[in-house]
C-alpha cells in the first residue's frame, strides 16, 4: 500500500542542506547506471495499474525502518532501497530515502546498493523522463551536494512538467535564491504561495537580504 512521504519535499530539502555535501561526485552517465530491464519490473509508480505489483515490493523491501533509513528488511539498507528502485524506479519515498542516507552518511554509494546515488536518479529519469517529482526529489539531492545551477535546472523541469504544484514553484524560488537570481527567486515565490504553499522560509528569507518584492496588484 502507498503511503504519504514522511516528510514534505520541502521540509526534506531543508534537512539534505543542514545534513551538509556528501563527497563530490560527477552526473553519473548513463552507461555506468545499469540497463533499466529488471526480472521483475520495472514498473511505474504512478500507473495505478501496478498497484498490486507495487504492493508485493514495498513491505519487503521498503516498510518504514528502510524508508527512516535505519536498517535493512531483508539484507543491507542500500541493498533494500536498492531492490525498490530497480522494480520500481520512480518510486519518489524510495529515491528521496536513497539521496537522504547518501548525504547522511557522506557517500555516494550505499553498501549493498548496485549504483552510485545518482545512477538511480539516472535511471529513473530514463524510464519517466515526465514524472516531474523524479526531478524534484534528484534536485533536492543535487543542491545538498552544493550542485547548485543543476538542481535550479532540474526544477525547472519539474515545474514546466507540474506548473500548479506548490512545493516545484518554492524549490524553484529557493533555487533562484541560491543562485542569486533574485528577481526569478520572487517570481516564483508568489507563485507558490498563491498556489497555497504554506512555508513562510522563502519569504523570509528574501525579505532578510532587502531584496523580497510584494507582488502586483
Amino acid at each position: 500500500m502507498r503511503r504519504p512521504p514522511s516528510a514534505p519535499p520541502a521540509l526534506l530539502l531543508a534537512a539534505l542542506l543542514l545534513a551538509g555535501a556528501a563527497a563530490p561526485a560527477q552526473a553519473a552517465p548513463k552507461k555506468l547506471c545499469g540497463h533499466i530491464a529488471n526480472s521483475f519490473g520495472p514498473f511505474d509508480y504512478n500507473d495505478p495499474g501496478n498497484v498490486q505489483n507495487i504492493a508485493m515490493v514495498e513491505p519487503h523491501h521498503f516498510p518504514e525502518e528502510v524508508e527512516l533509513g535505519i536498517r535493512g528488511a531483508t539484507g543491507p539498507l542500500g541493498s533494500d532501497i536498492d531492490y525498490t528502485l530497480r522494480a520500481i524506479p520512480n518510486h519518489p519515498r524510495a529515491l528521496a530515502t536513497m539521496a537522504r542516507v547518501g548525504v547522511r552518511d557522506k557517500v555516494t554509494q550505499l553498501p549493498g546498493a548496485q549504483f552510485p546515488v545518482e545512477c538511480y536518479f539516472v535511471r529513473a529519469m530514463e524510464f519517466q523522463p515526465a514524472d516531474p517529482a523524479v526531478r524534484a526529489t534528484y534536485a533536492t539531492y543535487l543542491m545538498a551536494l552544493g550542485k547548485l545551477e543543476m538542481a535550479r535546472d532540474q526544477l525547472r523541469e519539474a515545474v514546466a512538467l507540474a506548473p500548479e504544484d506548490p512545493t516545484y514553484n518554492y524549490n524553484l524560488g529557493l533555487a533562484y535564491y541560491k543562485t542569486k537570481q533574485f528577481k526569478e527567486a520572487n517570481e516564483y515565490a508568489h507563485k507558490a504561495y498563491a498556489l497555497g504553499f504554506p512555508l513562510p522560509g522563502l519569504k523570509q528569507l528574501l525579505v532578510t537580504a532587502g531584496i523580497w518584492q510584494e507582488p502586483a496588484p
